[in-house]
């Protein structure tokens, strides 16, 4: 099987905390749905394998125009096409009963929400443009519409959240009956407004007892609430993981369309620049990822990690292998790592360490 990702630009505003590669609308939007189209015509035959999911993200792809999204949709995805993921991002703030009503008709199976807090202070803090009624009200929307498929982000160790206020976002949304949560923790990341604030002492990031103590009752909530942590920042009632997500934790071929678009054919990486001038001005325009034996190793390793499942040492060579294995030893003797059927697994508990677990790992 094989994916696609779709990254849409787009956004009405940048919150604090987001590095991704976005734009404010800057009148290109119809333009830059015809070249994602002429994209997929040049590079489709790196999929090798058959198309079984389709991301769209960004970016906010839920701001595009219905036509705009139609056309997208046809270029990539023909009629009839056999799916078994079709997921759309989106905020709150965009969803009304026509858009879902379209995007239904489309095909597109799943949404995934940026909701991050169900407190308005917390949202405020780091530039979220919709409330915490709106979001509830958003989803209510999206279960009427008739999808089943309903992921939604929190993130915890937000300014000015508490344990207490963290626990009431998350006993709210899990209320709400969603299928899928992908919970974060904050990250202050180099070049976005919340890592200059913090610089410049007007927010004080959380500290690591905090979070840890968020942590426990994230894990704690959702197994009370049936889901499954399959993946670090992950949850899933059974049978509704995230499949085209879960290809990336596992090496399955994708191929990324659009400005600052990654993709993986099974063996050699593409980016595509974070420009949309760049990118309208040449199709294709990717660059090639140079990766050395390690540096593929490494992505394995590391992806592997992340998950429920673990790292599966039979897929690494023979030599790697056994410098895997010496460097696991003091945390297999820790019990930080564990042996399951031939894989190594990072234990749930032990989660909010794994960066520095999987710097222990990894090859030089």
């Amino acid at each position: 099987m094989a994916g696609l990702y779709i990254h849409i630009p787009y956004c009405h505003s940048k919150c604090a905390y987001c590095d991704f590669y976005s734009r404010p609308d800057d009148g290109n939007i119809a333009m830059l749905a015809d070249v994602i189209a002429r994209e997929y015509n040049i590079r489709k035959s790196e999929l090798r394998e058959q198309l079984h999911t389709i991301y769209i993200g960004g970016g906010t792809p839920s701001i595009l125009p219905d036509d705009v999204l139609a056309r997208i949709v046809a270029a990539v995805c023909p009629a009839g096409a056999s799916l078994r993921e079709f997921t759309i991002e989106a905020n709150p703030e965009d969803i009304n009963p026509r858009r879902l009503d379209c995007w239904r008709a489309l095909g597109i199976d799943r949404v995934s929400m940026g909701v991050q807090s169900l407190n308005d202070t917390e949202l405020k803090a780091v530039g979220r443009r919709h409330s915490a009624a709106m979001a509830l009200d958003a989803i209510n929307m999206i279960q009427q519409a008739g999808f089943d498929k309903i992921s939604c982000d929190l993130i915890y160790g937000l300014p000015t959240q508490t344990v207490e206020s963290w626990r009431d976002s998350l006993s709210r949304l899990l209320d709400t009956g969603i299928s899928h949560l992908s919970a974060y923790s904050l990250s202050y990341e180099e070049g976005t407004l919340l890592y200059a604030r913090m610089i410049s002492g007007r927010v004080t990031p959380a500290d690591d007892d905090t979070v840890a103590r968020m942590y426990e009752s994230l894990i704690g909530m959702a197994a009370d609430r049936g889901f499954r942590h399959y993946e670090i920042s992950n949850f899933a009632m059974p049978g509704f993981e995230a499949i085209h997500n879960s290809s990336y934790w596992n090496s399955t071929p994708y191929l990324g369309l659009g400005p600052s678009a990654h993709s993986f054919d099974g063996s050699v990486r593409r980016v595509n620049p974070a420009s949309v001038k760049k990118y309208l001005q040449q199709i294709p325009s990717f660059e090639i990822e140079s990766e050395s034996t390690a540096d593929r190793l490494n992505d394995i390793i590391i992806t592997a990690l992340r998950t429920d499942t673990g790292l599966d040492l039979a897929a690494l060579p023979a030599g790697f292998r056994n410098e895997v294995e010496r460097s696991a030893r003091k945390w297999l003797n820790r019990s930080m790592l564990v042996y399951q059927n031939n894989r190594i697994v990072i234990p749930e508990r032990y989660w909010l360490m794994a960066d520095a677990i999987m710097r222990d790992l990894i090859i030089v």
